[in-house]
């Protein structure tokens, strides 16, 4: 139980992290953005396991900056998405 919430939480701080990364507004729900962040950081734990860096000694940077740049592009793919499917209804 408290894993998911731990992934929630970290989710989210990731997805607003990518919100404040990007220019202009990103209009998606608050659910959206922690599901977004939360998928930012399994692909970033993914890829960081294949290039062999995601254990390290000390703190994991690479690891953790591939898992903001994949939560930012995310933000960024789905953002403009969502607002043009919402914005016809």
């Amino acid at each position: 139980m408290f894993q998911i919430l731990w992934i929630l939480l970290i989710g989210f701080v990731l997805g607003v992290l990518a919100k404040l990364i990007l220019r202009g507004p990103q209009s998606i729900p608050w659910w959206l953005t922690m599901l977004l962040g939360a998928a930012g950081a399994w692909l970033g734990n993914a890829v960081s396991g294949w290039l062999g860096v995601r254990h390290t000694s000390g703190i994991d940077w690479i690891r953790h900056i591939l898992q903001l740049a994949f939560a930012v592009a995310l933000v960024a793919f789905v953002a403009p998405a969502w607002s043009r499917s919402h914005r016809n209804r």
